[in-house]
C-alpha cells in the first residue's frame, strides 16, 4: 500500500465515525466535566448560604449593638428607683414646710434627677385617674368609690418607670370598684 491507499483509508475512516476508543474518551471528557460543573454547583450553593449566613450575623450582632446601647443603662436605672422613692417620699413628708431652705434643695434636686433620667430613657408611668392596664400596673387592692368608674386607678402606691418602650418596674396601684349597692347590670368603662 501506498501513502495514497493509506491517505484513502484514514478519510474513510474519518468519514465513517469515531472509533469506539474516541466515542470512550468523548464519555469520560463529558462526564468529567458534569462532575466539574456539579462540583462548582455545590461550592457555589454553599458558597451563597455561608454568605446569606454571614449576612444574618451581621444584622444579628448590629441589632445586639444597638439593644446593648439602648438598654444598657437599664440595671444601673432599676437601683436608682428606690432612691428616687425615698426623695419623693421625703418630699411629701415635708408638704407641711414647702418654705423651708433643705425642703426647696431636695425638690430642685429631685427635678434635676428626673431630668436627668429622662434624656436616658426613663419615664414615670402615668396611673392615676387612668384605666387599670396589667401591663404597666400591679393591682395591690380594690377601694369601693362612688366618684370613679369601675377599674379606675384610684390611688398611686408606688410609682412605675418605662425605660424606652419597656416597663422597667409597674406601678402598685388600688383599682376602684363600684359599691355593692350599685347596679349590678351595669358595664364597666374600662373593658380589658
Amino acid at each position: 500500500m501506498d501513502d495514497q491507499d493509506m491517505q484513502d483509508i484514514k478519510e474513510d475512516e474519518t468519514l465513517a465515525g469515531p472509533s469506539a476508543a474516541e466515542i470512550e474518551a468523548a464519555a469520560e471528557e463529558i462526564a468529567r466535566n458534569d462532575a466539574a460543573e456539579r462540583t462548582v454547583d455545590e461550592l457555589n450553593n454553599k458558597y451563597l448560604r455561608l454568605y446569606a449566613e454571614f449576612d444574618n450575623y451581621k444584622k444579628r450582632v448590629n441589632r445586639d449593638r444597638e439593644e446593648l446601647a439602648k438598654y444598657g443603662n437599664e440595671s444601673l436605672l432599676y437601683e436608682l428607683l428606690p432612691a428616687i422613692d425615698h426623695l419623693e417620699l421625703a418630699l411629701k413628708h415635708a408638704a407641711g414646710e414647702p418654705n423651708s431652705g433643705l425642703v426647696q434643695g431636695v425638690e430642685i434636686t429631685f427635678k434635676e434627677l428626673q431630668r436627668t433620667l429622662e434624656k436616658f430613657g426613663l419615664k414615670r408611668i402615668e396611673a392615676l385617674g387612668k384605666c387599670f392596664d396589667p401591663a404597666v400596673h400591679h393591682a395591690m387592692m380594690q377601694v369601693e368609690r362612688e366618684d370613679l368608674d369601675e377599674k379606675m386607678v384610684a390611688d398611686e402606691l408606688r410609682a412605675g418607670y418605662l425605660f424606652h418602650d419597656k416597663v422597667l418596674r409597674p406601678s402598685l396601684v388600688s383599682v376602684s370598684v363600684r359599691p355593692k349597692k350599685a347596679e349590678e347590670g351595669q358595664d364597666a368603662p374600662c373593658e380589658n
